[in-house]
């Protein structure tokens, strides 16, 4: 959730009038305002297959532009509300994405997908744990287990079937599938690769306010499914846990949805989380060298050099609290229009405003306040007061159900991909844990952090060069 920043301006004013945390009771129910998709990086191509595949069933049609798309409302059907083009290329770029939702993605040999695509609306993110001991028992598993992943992930994000396996996806294409495989440091101790782990590396500290469970965080190994189709990135999960059976077992799984290509007006449009609020503005562009610094490892052991470290969050929201909160109040808690992701220093969209203006955090309202809260999210999390360095956000929304106590469990899987967490989640998280005005109405229940390499050498492996492989 967090934007990335912090602020140590004396005098600052806060939301505490507004936000009351006795109003806190319970956790509500998931809404419906799930996250829509962000443009497809520009080094990414994607493979169409299955000429014709424009719809994605229930009658919706994606052809040219939207004026025909229809929707039931009470079993009766009604033409949707045509939406008005922006900034993402108008409906020819709507149906660009919702025909590449259906494509096979084949990474650019330098970076594994699944981190600078366009996130599919389906995700199922599983932590494993070695089951092997001692040093070079566990190095031997390990190799294996990247080994074996390595080669099933590429025939899967094909679209083809693995040797031996249950054809559950038959008539189904690609449909954007990602397979993105990371480490953990547990591992390399484990296996005796202490030497090997890079100073960025290092675990996530405790922060003030974690309700963290153990059981639910960490893990030697993660795997990162994306995919359009539940059924897909669901059969792709399971066949890479099988493979990896016999020297890995499942520490925790989470499963995780985006609002689907197919039911965006816009899908290229920022995402919204379970609060309704637009979340992941000012995210860094793939292609660009803002994202380049921000996400790719340029320095190091050479087994991470164009890798990434992904940071892991479960955080629940407590959604009744939060509904209680009218979209003013609500507004000044993020700092940003819950309507339209503008910032509350600059003018609405259709006045002059747009999302992408960056924040003025010393403007002020019309009764000399500060027009962005002193503990408004937005200002404790923007790069700019944290030198500019930024993080991709990757998160999905999540309902698991009922809780032990009967309480409904939903909110946000953040993922965050970043060069050196050390000076990008880390420092932007010790500020937000110590005064955001947001922390009334989340809690962060569990925490894990991998490693995720490179693309695998044409004829080897992820992460060979931990085992002196070349």
């Amino acid at each position: 959730m967090a934007e990335t920043g912090m602020s140590n301006r004396a005098g600052r004013a806060g939301v505490s009038d507004i936000v009351d945390a006795a109003d806190v009771t319970d956790v509500a129910d998931a809404t419906d305002a799930v996250r829509e998709n962000r443009p497809i990086g520009p080094h990414r191509r994607r493979v169409l297959r299955g000429a014709g595949l424009l719809g994605f069933g229930g009658g919706i049609a994606i052809g040219g532009g939207l004026g025909g798309v229809m929707a039931l409302d009470g079993g009766v059907a009604v033409a949707a509300e045509r939406p008005q083009e922006d900034q993402s290329g108008g409906t020819d770029r709507v149906a660009a994405v919702r025909r590449e939702a259906l494509a096979g993605v084949v990474g650019d040999g330098r970076h594994q997908p699944g981190i600078a695509d366009r996130p599919p609306a389906q995700l199922v993110f599983t932590a494993y744990d070695l089951t092997t001991s001692g040093p070079a028992a566990v190095r031997t598993s390990l190799a294996a287990v990247l080994r074996t992943w390595t080669a099933a992930a590429a025939v899967l994000m094909r679209g083809e079937p693995l040797d031996g396996a249950e054809r559950d996806t038959q008539g189904l294409g690609p449909a954007g599938l990602t397979i993105t495989i990371g480490l953990g440091a547990s591992a390399l101790r484990r296996a005796g690769l202490d030497a090997q782990i890079p100073a960025e590396f290092a675990d996530i500290p405790a922060m003030p306010g974690d309700q963290l469970d153990l059981a639910r965080s960490g893990g030697d190994l993660g795997v990162q499914v994306c995919a359009e189709d539940p059924m897909v990135a669901v059969s792709a999960s399971r066949q890479m846990r099988r493979l990896a059976a016999q020297d890995a077992r499942p520490r925790w799984i989470q499963r995780g949805f985006l609002r689907s290509a197919a039911a965006a007006f816009n899908p290229g449009s920022t995402p919204r989380n379970l609060m309704g609020q637009i979340d992941g503005t000012d995210n860094p562009g793939p292609g660009t060298p803002r994202f380049d610094r921000a996400v790719w490892v340029s320095s190091g052991p050479e087994w991470m050099r164009d890798g990434s470290y992904l940071v892991c969050r479960r955080i629940r929201m407590l959604l009744d609290a939060w509904a209680r909160l009218d979209e003013t109040a609500q507004s000044a808690v993020i700092g940003r229009r819950k309507s339209d992701g503008t910032a509350l220093s600059a003018p609405p969209v259709g006045q002059g405003g747009a999302e992408t203006i960056q924040p003025d955090f010393t403007a002020r309202a019309a009764d000399g306040s500060l027009a962005i809260a002193g503990n408004a999210h937005v200002r404790l999390s923007h790069p700019s007061f944290h030198g500019g360095i930024a993080m991709l956000r990757r998160g999905y929304s999540y309902d698991d159900g009922l809780d032990s106590a009967g309480e409904p469990d939903a909110g946000l899987f953040f993922a965050a991909y970043q060069a050196d967490p050390r000076t990008a989640f880390v420092a932007v998280q010790r500020t937000l844990a110590a005064g955001d005005a947001l922390n009334t109405f989340i809690r962060h229940t569990s925490s894990a952090l991998f490693a995720v390499p490179p693309a695998a050498p044409a004829g080897g492996f992820l992460a060979q060069g931990l085992f002196g492989a070349g």
